[in-house]
């Protein structure tokens, strides 16, 4: 059935999407008059201040009202001192509070301060943090807070009478500590400072079931926070073009916000900085997810033109991966391999994903190289292929593994899903390469365990405080935990500063990568059932898949304006389906128990 747009259902839907804000503006006179164009670069971000929405913790003296910075108030300081918060240093001792602002966020802090008796600028503690625990932490120490990438703990002076801005990193709470002594510091107001693109949420997915409905959710935004200058992978740590990364977050942003710029500008960075035969990030298969990339970029945008800008460098890289098939058919990647950290230093998992990732890289490859017109290098890529796939590796029960083989046809899907992804539920899984195994147990047909996987280990996060998704999680770590966004009681656990591995132990590990927002693009492509058959959405399948969901409805964006759907699963079990989409797009619906 197919919607008009008088249809009360459509009405309803499209009201749910918010239009953000342009902020167009040319350059001020003076700045024009001198000629500084070419020196001044525009900037897409927006800034919101925001005001904390509770005080977690003070020392036990020196702090009076601390409340006062929960009420809505702006940066300006005047010469009338009107209920502050006050710090007194007196005595030798060194007060301070830690405020909650509610949800992570990405930039930093405006101090205000009212006029003191000493006339002069006061010197404070500032520590950001993604928990309670990381903000009350000092640098080092066996729980391992840092300053890297983004400076977390600094000293910074705060003027007498007026305000300063402090801080440039991901956080949600921040602690702050009148270092000087015999020091009064009148408090107007704390504001976060939130930096962030201002762009339009265009995808949604709502279903009788709000613990998705909260990780669609908190899975859009962790990539939204990312998507900076470039498309970071952390706000925190890693503000970097991780190009491998960069993947799953692709998925996330074409399902949420359509093609935006962020995407190609990233890709083009790497390329940039990445001379052929180098790979990608120093690691091969970041080179093969780059290429990966640009295929999915192209089947959503149908963007011929901006494809063949990439051909010298593309046909170039596809040629040097032709050339990691060894002799006895088996991939001979170099050093530099990598499928994600959990997998680290199982070689048997570690051969049979990226085996199977040359695998679905070179179909990929010589299907752009048909585009392109490169007819001699797409028969490379399918022989090279057809030499793959005769060595079968066994995944060396890791899912990770497991997903790609049977994503790449090498194993039975089913199989690998019974005998190693759906085992022992979420545990073994990575954020990272979640959403792999997520698709892997849908071509299994085993959407119910998918459902069941994202509630039990995305929604272990939530339920551990967090508001954006993290580096990496375990869902062992949940036992006798303290949640994120309070201070860890005694016998608990600290599951930010206790656990994590490999270059993420204790508090440097990221509370928001962009990596594990898997569940949004996979519950848009696989519950929603959008799933595109001919570039720049011409052609589009809808093919619900509600497992044990009741109903399910959103948005989806694409080229050609917003497909919005809505079905609902009958007694007999049968879906009944209600479609409205762009006459630019051919829609195909299927329909199945």
């Amino acid at each position: 059935m197919y919607l008009n747009r008088n249809h009360i259902w459509f009405a309803a839907v499209y009201l749910m999407i918010t239009a953000a804000a342009g902020y167009a503006s040319s350059l001020p006179k003076p700045i024009a008059e001198m000629g500084l164009q070419a020196r001044t670069v525009s900037d897409s971000h927006a800034r919101r201040y925001i005001s904390p929405s509770r005080v977690v913790w003070c020392s036990k003296s020196g702090v009076e009202n601390p409340n006062a910075l929960l009420e809505i108030r702006d940066g300006q300081s005047s010469l009338e001192t009107v209920n502050p918060c006050v710090l007194s240093s007196a005595g030798g001792q060194k007060p301070g509070l830690l405020l909650d602002f509610g949800v992570e966020l990405n930039g930093g802090i405006q101090i205000a301060a009212f006029r003191r008796p000493q006339g002069s600028p006061v010197r404070v503690r500032v520590r950001f943090g993604e928990s309670v625990s990381e903000a009350m932490a000092d640098i080092g120490g066996d729980k391992n807070a840092t300053n890297d990438h983004a400076i977390r703990d600094q000293m910074t002076l705060i003027p007498w009478l007026g305000s300063a801005e402090i801080g440039n990193t991901g956080f949600r709470f921040v602690r702050i500590d009148l270092d000087e002594p015999d020091s009064v510091l009148q408090l107007k107001s704390v504001r976060a400072v939130f930096v962030y693109r201002d762009i339009e949420y265009k995808g949604s997915f709502r279903c009788n079931d709000d613990r998705l409905n909260k990780i669609w959710d908190v899975g859009a935004y962790t990539v939204h926070l990312n998507m900076q200058e470039y498309l970071w992978d952390g706000i925190k740590r890693d503000r970097l073009v991780w190009i491998g990364d960069m993947h799953p977050e692709t998925m996330t942003i074409l399902s949420v916000f359509g093609a935006n710029e962020v995407v190609p500008k990233s890709l083009d960075f790497i390329r940039d900085l990445t001379p052929l035969p180098a790979w990608m990030n120093d690691i091969s298969s970041y080179s093969m997810w780059w290429l990966l990339i640009h295929h999915s970029w192209y089947q959503y945008t149908g963007d011929k033109k901006y494809l063949e800008q990439q051909q010298p460098y593309l046909t170039s890289l596809i040629r040097q991966l032709v050339q990691q098939v060894g002799q006895n058919n088996q991939e001979i990647l170099p050093e530099g391999r990598f499928l994600d950290w959990p997998t680290r230093g199982n070689t048997q998992a570690e051969h049979a994903g990226l085996h199977a990732l040359l695998v679905i890289t070179l179909e990929a490859g010589g299907q752009l190289c048909q585009v392109l017109n490169q007819n001699e290098l797409r028969q490379e890529c399918l022989s090279a292929v057809e030499r793959l796939r005769k060595h079968i590796p066994e995944p060396g029960q890791s899912k990770q593994a497991a997903a790609l083989l049977a994503l790449s046809g090498l194993q039975d899907a089913k199989v690998m899903n019974e005998n190693v992804m759906a085992v022992d539920g979420p545990k073994r899984m990575s954020t990272f390469y979640g959403y792999y195994v997520l698709q892997a147990r849908a071509a299994a047909g085993d959407y119910t365990g998918a459902l069941d996987c994202i509630r039990q280990y995305w929604g272990g996060m939530l339920d551990m405080g967090a508001t954006t998704f993290w580096e990496d999680f375990n869902v062992e770590w949940l036992e006798n935990a303290a949640r994120i966004d309070e201070l860890v009681p005694e016998g608990k656990k600290d599951i930010h500063g206790d656990y994590g591995n490999h270059c993420y132990k204790g508090f440097r590990h990221s509370l928001c990568h962009g990596w594990a927002s898997g569940p949004t693009a996979w519950l848009s492509q696989h519950v929603l059932g959008i799933e595109i058959l001919e570039s720049g959405c011409k052609v589009v399948k809808i093919e619900p898949n509600l497992g044990d969901l009741e109903w399910a409805e959103g948005t989806f964006p694409t080229p050609h304006g917003m497909i919005l759907v809505r079905h609902e699963k009958k007694k007999d079990g049968t879906i009944n389906s209600i479609i409205h989409a762009p006459d630019a797009i051919r829609i195909v619906h299927e329909t199945k128990k």
